[in-house]
């Protein structure tokens, strides 16, 4: 017996099938990333701060987060001793930089998310993942273009 396939969606909204699929992906990660003890965001905003302390803002706009989710993501984070904020060279700016036991996080998760992102690109194979890549940096260009935000 074949097990029943999922229904497929009559919705034409972009957005729904955007948010269903991104949800799905998110939960791929989320199970691999689980065995070092992080989700996807908080594995992104290591990711991001690895090289060198962050501006809070700049980060959340790299994240296409607000800093408001982004602060509420940073929460667990600083508690687990993983990154910490300092001050900028301007005493409001706030920064974000990972902590040592942040690094041997992240060194320890790589290789969960390497496992998740091989399963998606062997999903999609190679001239799928250059075709959607492709098609999300246009559309992400030309909605911050819309929205009149910087690059």
């Amino acid at each position: 017996m074949t097990p029943p396939t999922a229904p497929v969606t009559s919705s034409l909204c972009t957005c729904f099938r955007l948010r269903r699929a991104s949800r799905r992906v998110t939960q791929v990660y989320d199970h691999e990333l689980a065995a070092a003890g992080l989700s996807l965001n908080q594995y992104s905003i290591l990711r991001r701060t690895e090289r060198e302390p962050r501006v809070l803002g700049g980060l959340a706009d790299e994240l296409g987060m607000d800093r408001t989710t982004l602060t509420r993501n940073l929460s667990p984070l600083v508690d687990a001793g993983l990154v910490e904020t300092v001050r900028g060279r301007d005493a409001r700016q706030r920064m974000v930089g990972l902590t040592q036991a942040g690094r041997d996080r992240l060194a320890s998760a790589k290789p969960y998310w390497r496992r998740a992102q091989d399963l998606i690109d062997t999903m999609l194979g190679e001239t799928g993942i250059q075709t959607l890549h492709g098609d999300l940096d246009r559309l992400d260009e030309r909605l911050r273009q819309h929205l009149g935000e910087a690059p």
